[in-house]
C-alpha cells in the first residue's frame, strides 16, 4: 500500500487560524436576569459590537442566571482580555438600555467574577451547539416573548 502525500503551492487566503473558546458568564449575585426576551436581544446587541474587533460568535444559549457562548477569539487577544471586552460591551449596552439593573447593580458590575472557558474543536463543534442551543431546555427557563435572534 503506498501512501501519497499531496502538497500543493497555493497560497490560502486569509488567516487560517481559529481559536473557538466555549465561554459561560455568570450575573452578579447570580440574578435571574434573562428570562425576557429584551434583555437577551440586548446582550446580544452588546456581543454584536464587538464583531467590529474580529470576534466571530457561534450559538448562544441563555439559562436564566448565566449564558453560554462560543466565540472565535482573535489572535491578538488573550482569553483574559476577550473577556473584558466581550463582558464591559454587553454590561455597558444592558445598563444603556434597561436602566432598572441599575438600581439591581448599584455599583456597576453586572457581570460576575466567575467565567469558564474551555477550547473546542472543529470535532465537537456541532455537539457544543446543540449543548447551547438545548440550555433553557435543560434549566427549564421560560423566555418572556421569546423568539430566535441570530448574529450576522
Amino acid at each position: 500500500m503506498n501512501k501519497e502525500t499531496i502538497v500543493s503551492s497555493k497560497k490560502i487566503s486569509g488567516d487560517t487560524r481559529n481559536n473557538w473558546v466555549t465561554m459561560m458568564f455568570v450575573t452578579h449575585n447570580r440574578y435571574m436576569c434573562f428570562r425576557k426576551q429584551p434583555h437577551i436581544n440586548n446582550c446580544l446587541e452588546g456581543f454584536k459590537e464587538c464583531e467590529r474587533f474580529d470576534f466571530e460568535f457561534g450559538d448562544f444559549g441563555f439559562a436564566g442566571k448565566h449564558l453560554h457562548f462560543y466565540v472565535n477569539i482573535p489572535k491578538r487577544y488573550s482569553i483574559r482580555d476577550a473577556e473584558i471586552i466581550l463582558k464591559s460591551r454587553s454590561e455597558k449596552r444592558i445598563f444603556q438600555l434597561h436602566p432598572g439593573f441599575k438600581k439591581r447593580y448599584p455599583c456597576g458590575g453586572f457581570w460576575s467574577s466567575y467565567e469558564h472557558h474551555q477550547s473546542i474543536g472543529l470535532t465537537n463543534l456541532e455537539e457544543s451547539s446543540q449543548y447551547l442551543r438545548d440550555k433553557q431546555k435543560h434549566h427549564n427557563i421560560t423566555v418572556i416573548g421569546q423568539q430566535q435572534l441570530t448574529l450576522t
